[in-house]
């Protein structure tokens, strides 16, 4: 199983990003993204629950309104879109997956390789 992140870069402030994940091999109920600032950790950011009313997101406090998790579930793939991105949103975005919902990096077995997000202010 492999899931590949794609399209992290460098932004400035007030703009946006999408970042997309592919799962090759396997279809999973919950996929997830999370990110990690440098001398930070792991934080969640938000994910889509496929077993759940046809997909239903949740996001972590501090992006919500801002980011928007999307996916398809026949492709095997999950988007975030942000918006409004401010320079604390800079991190490295992880893509995840699992089979049940959590909200911590242990409750995922799948892990991306990760893609970097930075924003200039």
């Amino acid at each position: 199983v492999q899931l590949v992140e794609s399209g992290g870069g460098l932004v400035q402030a007030g703009g946006s990003l999408r970042l997309s994940c592919a799962s090759s091999g396997r279809t999973f109920s919950i996929m997830g993204w999370f990110r990690q600032a440098p001398g930070k950790e792991r934080e969640f950011v938000g994910a889509i629950d496929w077993s759940w009313n046809g997909g239903t997101t949740r996001y972590a406090d501090s992006v919500k309104g801002r980011f928007t998790i999307s996916g398809d579930i026949s492709k095997n793939t999950v988007s975030l879109q942000m918006n409004s991105l401010k320079p604390e949103d800079s991190a490295l975005y992880y893509c995840a997956a699992g089979a049940r919902w959590a909200q911590n990096e242990r409750g995922y077995p799948y892990w991306g390789q990760g893609t970097q997000v930075t924003v200039s202010s």
